[in-house]
């Protein structure tokens, strides 16, 4: 049955390929069920959503506008930049230009509080904010009328203690692009869903933490969170400890994804894996399991071509494709179907998982990190990019 020079390692490939071989048909079994979900947009108290920026990214006035534009009683947004000279300033204060009357606010503060600056800039205009409801979205993601409505109903259930949002990537034009949108959509999106199989969700996502005042305010607020990488996580968690819960909005953020070329992406991605592996050595280290492709194909050639070896091969690229339509199809994904570049994306999937266990520095906004084992982070004093 296990043919070739390395009898032991083939049965080993063939296991783990048979088992990522399951895990995918479980993720598209989840991504159909997680598309059938439908929250109701309804109204509620008054809203703050806080909208940190750093630079202009494609799209930057459509995605804040977005926010803007909420059918929903009462709310506030408040923009923050930390830097006086920041390019994103002119374009946000354009939104404010553009849409009278609105509750709309700019805070500029270099105020540092922590390492993580978009925990630092948070701190800052959250002096700003004027309700006890407030949300918080990256400035790359953007949303519908009825977004505000549809993420802040969970809060009204005591024992939740912040609502957060899967994300649906959108690519600007190119290859680079696609493959970033194509990793959030396909093999991201998906991870989360069928972890939540097994355990209550424990972390939230930047694309959107909805958090009453007095709770944020329970776990020292976004000075604490400004100590570590991964801010976003770390919410979640600290909720957890305090015997709240986190809940997963049915509502899927539009996440606006521009990659001009591969360092960028793969710097980028990076960045991620390492955040992901620090606040979940476990689960990450087991994530190997997710590349169908790459281990089915590691197989073939260990089996020496053999006739089960092109069977499971065939298998994992049948549910690697069935994937990539159905999440489409499920999430309302309006990216092109680019099925030949689904093999690239596995491969660069894999070799990104196998960088991330080589180092603890992170390049982010311009700075290079350390990230300690508890997720704490510090920064070299290098230029990244």
């Amino acid at each position: 049955m296990f043919r070739g020079p390395l009898p032991v390692v083939s049965a080993l490939l063939f296991l783990a390929s048979v088992a990522s071989l399951a895990y995918v048909a479980l993720a598209i079994l989840r991504v159909r069920a997680f598309g059938r979900r439908r929250e109701r947009p309804v109204g509620g108290p008054p809203v703050t959503v806080l909208k940190p920026i750093r630079g202009v990214e494609p799209g930057l006035y459509d995605n804040q506008r977005s926010f803007c534009e909420q059918d929903y009683p009462a709310f506030q947004v408040v923009f923050g930049v930390r830097d006086a000279r920041d390019p994103a300033i002119p374009i946000i204060e354009r939104v404010i230009r553009d849409l009278p009357g609105r509750d709309l606010t700019l805070v500029v503060s270099d105020r540092v509080v922590g390492a993580n600056y978009k925990a630092s800039n948070l701190a800052n205009m959250y002096e700003s904010a004027k309700h006890d409801l407030l949300v918080v979205a990256d400035s790359d993601m953007r949303v519908d009328p009825n977004y505000l409505g549809t993420v802040v109903g969970p809060l009204a259930d005591p024992r939740v203690g912040v609502v957060t949002c899967l994300y649906r990537g959108r690519s600007e034009r190119g290859v680079w692009s696609a493959l970033g949108a194509m990793f959030i959509n396909e093999w991201f999106l998906p991870s989360v869903l069928v972890a939540r199989t097994f355990q209550p969700d424990r972390f939230c996502f930047g694309a959107t933490m909805a958090v009453r005042r007095e709770a944020l305010e329970a776990i020292g607020g976004f000075t604490r969170l400004a100590a570590y990488l991964a801010d976003d996580y770390m919410l979640g968690a600290l909720m957890n400890e305090r015997g709240l819960r986190v809940a997963l909005s049915s509502y899927v953020v539009d996440n606006i994804v521009s990659e001009p070329d591969f360092k960028t992406l793969f710097r980028h991605e990076l960045r991620w894996a390492r955040t992901i592996r620090t606040a979940e050595p476990l689960g990450y280290a087991m994530s190997f399991l997710t590349y169908s492709l790459v281990l089915s194909g590691m197989y073939l050639l260990v089996s020496s071509f053999s006739g089960l070896g092109a069977v499971v091969a065939g298998g994992a690229l049948t549910v690697r494709l069935a994937t990539h339509y159905a999440v489409r199809a499920s999430l309302g994904i309006a990216e092109p179907r680019r099925p030949w570049l689904v093999p690239v994306r596995d491969l660069l999937c894999f070799v990104i998982w196998l960088a991330s266990f080589w180092g603890r520095t992170v390049q982010w906004g311009g700075r290079k990190f350390s990230v300690a084992s508890d997720g704490r982070m510090w920064a070299n004093g290098g230029n990244g990019s």
